[in-house]
């Protein structure tokens, strides 16, 4: 048996999935499960144990980042840029700061540090992040989603 735990990306072939094999297979079967899933994005394996800590990783963390590009665009607008063009801007921000991420296997907090310029804009902008919470509720809003998932798996 497989679980598999995709996200929304999958719908246009971008998607993160993370399987779990919950039996004994062949390489054969193992090897088309994988293949399915990679048709829509990437793949990888965890124990099952993990799972529902990727509910909150995998599954759900779409939408903490169309939350973040809707508030992004949104003070745009308030400073006077299109929201479409907003939206265009901060999404190709955003993804080509995953793919930084993911290409070049920096640490994220480094690279956040190559942004921050002493006495600069951008390190005053990580303070009032970080003065109203942000990594902490960002914690707190995956830990309630596993949480979730754990009270859903006991039913």
């Amino acid at each position: 048996m497989v679980s598999a735990i995709p996200n929304t990306p999958a719908l246009i072939g971008k998607g993160m999935t993370v399987t779990c094999f919950q039996a004994p297979m062949t390489q054969e079967e193992y090897e088309l499960c994988n293949w399915v899933f990679k048709c829509v994005g990437k793949v990888v394996s965890l124990p099952e144990h993990a799972m529902n800590g990727v509910v909150a990783l995998n599954g759900s963390s779409p939408a903490y980042v169309f939350m973040m590009i809707e508030a992004m665009a949104d003070a745009a607008v308030r400073n006077g840029i299109p929201r479409e063009l907003a939206y265009e801007i901060v999404a190709q921000s955003v993804m080509g700061s995953a793919a930084m991420v993911i290409e070049t296997k920096t640490h994220p907090a480094v690279l956040k540090d190559a942004v921050c310029s002493p006495g600069g804009t951008t390190i005053e902008a990580v303070y009032a992040l970080e003065k109203g919470g942000f990594r902490a509720t960002l914690m707190d809003a995956m830990q309630a989603c596993t949480d979730k998932a754990n009270d859903l798996g006991k039913k």
